[in-house]
């Protein structure tokens, strides 16, 4: 029979104490001169209720209304507006030249010469426009569908990392109302698609960590841990983790800052191995996670990807006239390069890379790009320059002039937060040792410390929408924090309005969620692009760099 103990707290709050009360080094129990460390705490896995499946339900559904609202109606002239006058042709390109339902289609494309992002997110694209023609609901179609999956797993991410529904429903009545995940999700561009797929791969790595830990734990208690040898032991494939190297695979299909998820992603998951063989003894741990998890890591968050990222770019291998093919044969790759050792298709396909790569470095500000609408990546973190994706000005309504304007634009009770809420998060993760916040931080991190060093590069407030998700979980998580602060409130009438005695903490989270959902209301003229008076727009004009 095992003699392992039984799983206590490791919190400093929670320590065991020795005899009367003493603690020992580091926080052991001490009795007749020897340390005992307690047991790792068991993980707690909340199980999926009735209220999880309506709060679901009803975002999705809430999701889809209002993205779907209005859907068709900006245009120039029944034509794209904004960048969809680059994808949504591409992606009409791939329809037409349709092969089958393995290869697809390809983007030709020549009115816009070299196409500098991978085919992934032009193929989704595709779709709407196969079932609903060259028509604004084809090439929206996409990406509305897409904008309302971001929402719910949004709201699924906040729920599998507290283990709380009243957690998730925030996050999801958050998503909800927030401007940037609504206005991308209603033009045929690429960012709502990579978004999804990252916040996906987010959910799958929280998957795999609660996983892993359990199974950890139950090794540890039935004598597994123990019997494995000083690098502790090997606990099965990891389909989580697999899955979340697909997803990651299929964002840097869409765009190539995907990369940046890749990386971040891969050390997160790596240096949890190294805290779980720590935190249940292993004896190496260091050499026990080298040999034990790294190899597999790479596997799933670095080969996967890869090998997903040249599938993706099948239809161009299969096509004899695509965009480089073949650039070795016809001299379009000078005789002195080392691409000559190639194979033709390969060789035309890592220059057609380096081209790209070349297009993308050389649009820098200091070389003179400049773009009315450029933002730099602090002006992210307050939404300080949003973007205009669609204007029509002097319309005739009444006795006075009317507009109709659609923006990239993030709520601001939502974005205004940002700074506050991620030095919230690092606090609580160093002081309190609050894990839950460390997978939106490090998701945050991916998809805002890279651009900074690349700053001088012609950026938009569009680059910023991976961010937002991972904004709510964490003001999400404050508010599952808050909702348990503070005295009952002795009020009948809010009791009775209630249906329970209310918490001022919770007070303070409705009337956040009730702030979320009247600057939604308020500012959904920039969002649906419906005319309004040019009073109207210009007292939402808060900030002079909001024009």
């Amino acid at each position: 029979m095992s003699t392992t103990a039984q799983p206590r707290s490791t919190s400093h709050h929670d320590e065991p104490l020795g005899p009367r009360g003493r603690r020992g080094r580091q926080g052991r129990r001490v009795h007749r001169g020897l340390a005992v460390q307690p047991a790792p705490t068991a993980p707690v896995t909340v199980p999926w209720s009735f209220r999880d499946s309506v709060s679901v339900s009803v975002i999705a559904l809430l999701a889809i209304i209002t993205r779907f609202l209005g859907l068709t109606v900006p245009t120039a002239g029944g034509t794209p507006v904004f960048d969809e006058k680059h994808y949504v042709p591409q992606a009409w390109d791939m329809v037409r030249s349709f092969f089958n339902p393995v290869l697809g289609g390809i983007e030709s494309n020549p009115g816009y010469g070299l196409v500098v992002h991978p085919p992934l997110g032009k193929r989704l694209l595709s779709i709407g426009e196969a079932l609903f023609g060259y028509t604004p609901l084809g090439w929206r179609f996409m990406t509305a569908l897409f904008g309302a999956a971001v929402v719910v797993f949004t709201m699924l991410l906040a729920r599998r990392i507290t283990q709380s529904w009243q957690v998730g429903l925030f996050a999801g009545i958050i998503a909800l109302c927030d401007g940037v995940l609504l206005v991308a999700s209603k033009f045929g561009m690429l960012d709502i698609f990579q978004v999804l797929f990252i916040v996906m791969a987010a959910w799958t790595l929280a998957g795999d960590m609660r996983q892993e830990r359990d199974r950890f734990h139950t090794a540890y208690l039935d004598g597994r841990f123990a019997q494995a040898g000083p690098f502790g032991p090997r606990l099965g494939f990891r389909w989580w983790r697999f899955t979340t190297g697909v997803l990651l695979g299929m964002a840097l299909a869409v765009k190539w800052s995907g990369l940046y998820y890749i990386a971040f992603f891969g050390l997160l998951s790596v240096f949890y191995d190294l805290y779980l063989r720590r935190h249940y003894r292993a004896r190496k741990p260091v050499t026990g996670t080298l040999i034990r998890d790294v190899p597999a890591a790479l596997a799933s968050l670095v080969i996967v990807p890869a090998a997903l990222y040249i599938w993706s770019w099948r239809s161009w291998f299969a096509s004899e006239t695509s965009v480089y093919r073949h650039a070795a044969s016809d001299g379009t790759i000078p005789n002195s390069s080392y691409l000559h050792l190639l194979p033709d298709a390969w060789a035309g396909w890592f220059y057609y890379h380096f081209s790209v790569l070349e297009f993308h470095s050389e649009l820098t500000s200091s070389s003179g790009h400049s773009h009315p609408w450029d933002s730099k990546p602090w002006a992210w973190l307050v939404a300080a320059r949003p973007i205009l994706y669609f204007s029509s000005t002097d319309i005739e309504c009444g006795t006075t002039t009317c507009r109709r304007m659609i923006y990239l634009f993030g709520t601001p009770a939502i974005w205004w937060l940002t700074v506050p809420i991620l030095l919230w998060a690092v606090w609580v993760w160093i002081v309190r040792r609050e894990q839950r916040v460390i997978l939106p931080l490090i998701a945050f991190a991916a998809g805002f410390l890279p651009w900074l060093a690349a700053f001088d590069r012609q950026m938009y407030f569009f680059y910023a929408t991976p961010l937002v998700p991972f904004t709510i979980v964490l003001i999400a998580l404050a508010l599952g924090y808050l909702s348990r602060r503070g005295r009952p409130i002795q009020s009948k009438w809010l009791s009775t309005i209630a249906g329970f005695q209310l918490r001022w903490g919770q007070l303070g989270v409705i009337a956040y969620l009730a702030l979320v959902i009247s600057m939604f209301l308020y500012f959904s003229p920039l969002f649906y692009g419906y005319p309004i008076p040019e009073s109207w727009y210009q007292q939402m004009m808060w900030l002079p760099s909001w024009q």
